[in-house]
């Protein structure tokens, strides 16, 4: 009886939630990289160098860092309901600001100001999956959640492309309608996120009432038997020395998935290909890695592995990453950047299920947020080192290079965090 009512139970949050949030993620994902498109046309409208383009994109991740805490422990305090709508409102209409900027100052302005709306939006989104999930349905959850990302990549490709060939209309460039256009369903799902989202199982009427008391029950009963173990203070939650590794491992995965969604237009662009045709070949990588993440994060569930399936999947996008520095041709670059996408994709929700193994309470609020915070900090450093070094060679290959090295160090830090968890607490899932 317990375990059909779990699983009704399970089926039904689910259905309920992970499309919805997948959806949120997804116009998030597209206003946050859809400047990878915009460039196409609007570098030379401005007369934006590589190093100011890539500096500008990853700016983003300056505002994204002095917020993300702040964000996510407030959104502990008020609700998601309340601080996701916010987080959305004023990130669509910022993001369609972007229609007016005139030079480099504006850019940067409006890059950092993005990124400091947008903070709290991804890790308060983990954090509030761990209210209703349970542990050993988490990474496979992420994982449908994290699925947006590449699947707005897959269907924003051609969409924002199209926007592009918008030249012209009512004295507009497409760049600027491809920003006024994409940043209208941020605004509008911000107010139906106030109607739709339920802040905890607690309040969720729309559960029988059986299904809403078994849930209350696990998750507190997961709770309690982290009690002995688990961090709850905010400083204990920062400091954490495992939060912080996990997030240098999360800066080397963020510095390749904003690789490929800022530079990859241009990178297959370089082959003399269409705008047209760059959107319908940027979708092909991201539809492999959506299956490729999927199946991996199940299998991790189902194995309770969490370090090799973050090592693997990292090593595979560093390997991605010096194949397309190295392509001579379209069929290989995309070749190249789907084994990058696959590797990229498949290493985060194994990853985003270590660190509620070891926090709770306020402290994996702010846990989840050091780690996405710092680690996202990748998502400059990766962008801004491709133009510099393209402004400086005049080649993708050697930022290619330097952000698969940093994959290869995420990879290493992982074993290092495993190996040192079994030292410390040789009964703990952290070290699985």
């Amino acid at each position: 009886m317990v375990g059909s009512l779990e699983q009704a139970t399970m089926r039904k949050v689910a259905w309920r939630l992970v499309p919805f949030i997948c959806l949120l993620y997804f116009i998030a994902f597209i206003d946050r990289v859809n400047i990878g498109f915009a460039a196409l046309t609007m570098n030379k409208d401005l007369g934006f160098s590589s190093s100011v383009f890539g500096f500008g994109a990853g700016v983003f991740f300056f505002g994204y860092f002095l917020f993300e805490v702040p964000s996510n422990y407030i959104l502990d305090k008020v609700g998601a309901r309340l601080w996701i709508a916010r987080v959305m409102i004023t990130w669509g209409m910022l993001s369609g600001a972007f229609a007016f900027i005139q030079g480099e100052t504006s850019f940067y302005v409006l890059r950092f100001l993005l990124g400091a709306a947008e903070a709290g939006f991804f890790p308060g989104i983990i954090l509030y999956l761990t209210y209703w999930f349970p542990a050993r349905y988490r990474a496979g959850v992420v994982s449908l959640f994290m699925a947006a990302a590449p699947i707005s990549v897959l269907l924003g490709s051609p969409l924002s492309s199209a926007l592009l060939e918008m030249e012209g209309i009512l004295g507009l460039h497409g760049w600027q309608w491809m920003f006024i256009v994409e940043a209208v369903p941020a605004v509008i799902l911000g107010v139906v996120v106030l109607f739709y989202m339920t802040d905890r199982p607690e309040k969720a009427t729309w559960l029988a009432d059986d299904q809403r008391a078994w849930l209350v029950a696990e998750m507190n009963e997961e709770r309690s038997r982290k009690q002995v173990h688990a961090k709850h203070s905010l400083l204990g939650g920062m400091t954490d020395i495992r939060v912080l590794a996990l997030a240098l491992i999360y800066f080397g995965t963020s510095a390749g998935l904003y690789t490929l969604g800022i530079w990859a237009p241009q990178i297959i662009k370089s082959f003399g290909l269409s705008t047209f045709a760059v959107g319908f070949l940027n979708a092909v990588p991201p539809t492999v890695a959506v299956i490729a993440m999927i199946l991996w994060a199940r299998h991790s569930d189902r194995t309770g592995e969490r370090t090799w399936h973050v090592v693997i999947a990292c090593l595979v996008a560093a390997a991605g990453l010096l194949l397309a520095g190295g392509a001579a041709s379209t069929v290989a670059v995309v070749a190249a950047l789907s084994l990058v996408n696959i590797g990229i994709s498949s290493a985060k929700p194994p990853l985003w299920a270590m660190p509620t193994m070891f926090l709770s309470g306020s402290a994996a609020a702010v846990g989840i947020a050091t780690i996405n915070s710092i680690g996202n900090l990748g998502g400059f450093v990766g962008p801004w080192a491709i133009g510099w070094i393209k402004d400086k060679t005049g080649s993708f290959t050697g930022g290619l290079i330097f952000v698969a090295a940093l994959l290869v160090l995420s990879a290493i830090v992982t074993l290092v965090v495993a190996r040192a968890g079994r030292r410390a607490e040789p009964a703990s899932t952290v070290a699985r």
